[in-house]
């Protein structure tokens, strides 16, 4: 190739760039160190009631007060938090500008698929005790079968008080699982729709075999389950009811490849993208020229509806009270904000390649991706970020060292999904979804490049500094 040859492809063409190849050993180094901090909150914080506690303990060390939206105006440099229900945070620090020149906002999302116990979900049946379970988000149920399972959650009683409950990811404690029937009987089962090889009312938890000793009862099993429950968190049955319980897998965080060089854990969509959002806005040294948020929502896997969920008001209601502090309507700030919808897209998969169009997929090490759009289709579910504010990121990050690509979430007619984006849009804000790419997303354990969590956090820190 001749040396203009050369030059007119370096100059005209967008190619993709792996990350070893532009980063310094140094900044190699600093990739592996900060997902260090990233794996251990990872398998610490396996649902969003423990993502937003430890976010509001992390938010409270590094100078961060709860927001009074009744007290003075935040002064330049002010650091606050709002805890939404347990579980949804958002943390502010007040820019040197006036509020009404808007403000920047990185927003991911804490909860992951999963499966939630029903109202009434303890069964004995046949020799054994279950727990009779709801899936939460989009899962290939097969995958959730013959896994080890821990049990994480909230149990509300009748007289106001709760228990915390995590059980089966520290070394001693029980574990649980669902059956599978074995491949030599398995016939009938492999005949169905791969949709239903395992359904939804087969995704049954084991969780007892021993009945309750000298007595002649029925269900011995489920007595024996709940005596040890009672005497354990001192709970009965009926606890059940006002109980938010997740079953999700006891697997540990972990290096992936002889070179260390990926992240294999549960829960990656979308605490990937929390991480270095909430990492960016914690580090900020001094105040931002524009104020910063950081918002981490709940339900978005299941639509993003309830009031922990970002289709609801209470960001709009935060920054329409910030408004409100200086003298002006919420709507004064939300059309002059940006907005980064940090949530992850589907990394190419040369195994499954048929899904994909090359072109526009997002690669492992090639840096965190920008997503024009995400949605189904033709565009279904999705906010379309407009070319001027595609424009406004790529200068952001060009000119200041971040690396990143772009992609789609797979071919146009394969399938789609969908992240919080079009609810900020709605609001009048530019909004364009930043984040992570993963391979298996959605199973109980996915993969991600360390260089490319760093990138993301980089590309929020950038975001709230400039």
């Amino acid at each position: 190739m001749s040396e203009k040859t050369k030059q007119l492809k370096e100059m005209l063409f967008n190619d993709k760039k792996n990350g070893v190849d532009v980063f310094s050993a140094e900044e190699l180094a600093a990739c592996d160190e900060f997902c260090e901090g990233y794996k251990e909150f990872l398998y610490e914080c396996k649902t969003e009631r423990e993502v937003a506690a430890r976010v509001e303990s992390l938010a409270q060390a590094n100078g961060f007060v709860p927001f009074d939206p009744y007290g003075d105006p935040l002064k330049e440099g002010d650091k606050v938090y709002y805890a939404n229900r347990g579980k949804s945070v958002i943390l502010c620090v007040k820019g040197k500008r006036s509020i009404k020149d808007g403000v920047r906002i990185a927003a991911a999302h804490i909860d992951s698929p999963r499966l939630d116990l029903k109202q009434c979900p303890v069964y004995e049946q046949e020799g054994l005790g279950y727990f009779k379970t709801h899936y939460y988000g989009g899962i290939k149920k097969f995958q959730w079968v013959a896994i080890p399972l821990s049990l994480h959650g909230r149990i509300c009683k009748s007289d106001g008080t709760f228990v915390d409950v995590r059980i089966g990811e520290e070394a001693g404690e029980p574990k649980f699982c669902i059956t599978d029937i074995l491949p030599h009987l398995g016939g009938e089962q492999m005949a169905r729709k791969t949709n239903e090889i395992v359904k939804g009312e087969e995704l049954n938890v084991v969780i007892g075999s021993r009945p309750f000793k000298d007595d002649e009862e029925s269900e011995r099993i489920k007595l024996n389950i709940l005596s040890l429950l009672y005497e354990k968190y001192g709970i009965v049955e009926k606890d059940f009811l006002s109980a938010e319980l997740e079953l999700v897998p006891a697997f540990t965080v972990d290096d992936i490849g002889f070179d260390r060089s990926m992240i294999g854990g549960y829960g990656h969509d979308d605490r990937v993208c929390s991480y270095p959002a909430l990492q960016a806005i914690l580090d900020l040294e001094e105040a931002p020229e524009y104020t910063a948020i950081t918002v981490l929502t709940d339900k978005e896997e299941i639509g993003s509806d309830g009031n922990t969920g970002l289709h609801s008001s209470y960001m709009k209601y935060f920054i329409a009270d910030l408004a409100r502090m200086e003298g002006y309507e919420g709507r004064d700030v939300l059309r002059n904000s940006k907005c980064l919808s940090a949530d992850v897209n589907a990394a190419y998969d040369p195994t499954w390649s048929t899904v994909f169009e090359k072109n526009n997929a997002s690669f492992l090490n090639n840096g965190v991706c920008v997503t024009k759009f995400t949605g189904a289709r033709g565009k279904s579910g999705t906010s379309d970020a407009s070319a001027e504010f595609c424009a406004w990121v790529r200068r952001l990050f060009d000119e200041n060292g971040v690396l990143w690509q772009t992609g789609e979430l797979g071919k146009v007619d394969a399938g789609g999904g969908g992240t919080v984006a079009m609810y900020v849009a709605n609001l009048d804000v530019d909004t364009i979804d930043v984040g992570v790419p993963v391979l298996s997303m959605h199973a109980p354990y996915e993969i991600v490049s360390k260089i490319d969590v760093y990138s993301a956090y980089k590309g929020f820190l950038t975001f709230f500094e400039k």
